[in-house]
């Protein structure tokens, strides 16, 4: 079955990003000319998705206005003849087709994928982490979206990480093999490194079979009531019908500050009109702070 529809969890409060999330859902905070979120639809859009729904909570309705019309603000571009911003709102319009539902409760990632069930029906569906943000000018979401056409089997990306990281991922312990796809025996949830079953982490791009719902909906509560994805990956895992595929390029977490500067510095050094200032004044502070 084709892929052709996705969900974007952003129900969360952003607590690692306060106090810039205190009142501007994390989700909107801008890296370099556009805010999270957009990087993560137009990542979906490159992959070929244009159906898309946002998890949202109660008051972070902002996110998903960011992309439908503003027809006083279209309308004054046009009256001032700032026709390249103009042409830039509509084409952010037009981007996909942008629903959104509202997760009540902060009841876990699986939780948030679960409360789109209607959205997906029972069609095979993108998971995207708007957080983790991949290299733009990849698209390996393409790439895993081709293993599960070939596959017919559930997809998710994995990292190599720092040994001593994995304990802040999922880890997965794959199938002896060769390349970057392989079968998935266990996930463990945020292991101490001690007992990782491997370094490669998961990293919030999953491309899933519709039976997911269906294991979402039996999914027992852990952890603070919570009902998470990695349960119902686990299962898949234990059925044989779980593949990661490894990502190889250039990734920030872009949800932590740390990760967001990271972010920010290395898409700004990239950026076609801002990059050869940006790297100029790079070069200047690094001179400054070299003769300090």
């Amino acid at each position: 079955m084709p892929v052709h529809t996705a969900i974007i969890p952003a129900a969360g409060m952003g607590t690692r990003f306060l106090p810039a999330s205190k009142v501007v859902p994390k989700e909107l905070v801008t890296v370099v000319d556009r805010p999270i979120i957009q990087y993560a639809v137009e990542e979906l859009v490159r992959a070929g998705i244009t159906n898309i729904c946002i998890v949202t909570s109660e008051g972070k309705e902002a996110v998903t206005h960011h992309f439908t019309s503003n027809t006083k603000l279209e309308t004054a571009l046009r009256e001032k003849n700032k026709h390249d911003l103009l042409e830039e709102m509509l084409k952010l319009n037009g981007l996909a087709d942008i629903y959104s539902v509202t997760q009540n409760e902060p009841l876990g990632l699986g939780h948030a994928v679960w409360v789109a069930r209607e959205h997906i029906q029972d069609d095979p569906f993108v998971v995207l982490l708007p957080d983790e943000l991949l290299d733009p000018s990849e698209n390996f979401l393409a790439e895993m979206i081709a293993t599960y056409k070939s596959t017919s089997t559930s997809v998710i990306a994995v990292d190599e990480v720092p040994h001593e990281s994995i304990s802040s991922y999922g880890s997965i312990d794959p199938e002896p093999g060769t390349g970057d796809s392989m079968r998935v025996k266990a996930l463990v949830e945020k292991p101490d490194p001690s007992v990782a079953p491997s370094d490669l982490a998961v990293i919030g791009r999953y491309v899933l079979a519709p039976e997911v719902m269906n294991i979402l909906e039996s999914v027992k509560p852990g952890s603070g009531g919570e009902i998470q994805l990695t349960d119902a990956l686990a299962v898949l895992a234990e059925r044989g019908v779980l593949v990661a595929q490894r990502y190889r390029g250039r990734r920030w977490d872009a949800g932590t500050k740390l990760g967001y500067l990271q972010a920010t510095a290395a898409l700004a050094f990239d950026h076609p009109e801002l990059g050869p200032d940006f790297r100029a004044y790079l070069e200047q502070i690094q001179m400054v702070s070299t003769h300090a």
